[in-house]
């Protein structure tokens, strides 16, 4: 099975149809996310937690907010 192909945007982030950068939904898992960003990504939770949830308790409205707090 091979990857989707997207056009790279800024940060090397893809880009939908329209040209907007894609955001993360808040339903992504943590353990997802740590596949990306390495396994020190929120350490503390677990990898069942929701982005939404994590994004909550850390007070930031976004994954590019919360990644700039880091």
């Amino acid at each position: 099975m091979s990857k989707k192909h997207c056009t790279s945007g800024l940060d090397d982030r893809c880009r939908d149809n329209d040209g907007e950068i894609r955001h993360k939904r808040s339903d992504t898992l943590v353990g997802n996310l740590r596949k990306l960003y390495g396994d020190e990504f929120a350490a503390a939770a677990r990898s069942n937690m929701k982005l939404g949830t994590l994004l909550e308790r850390e007070g930031a409205s976004t994954l590019s907010e919360y990644l700039k707090k880091k």
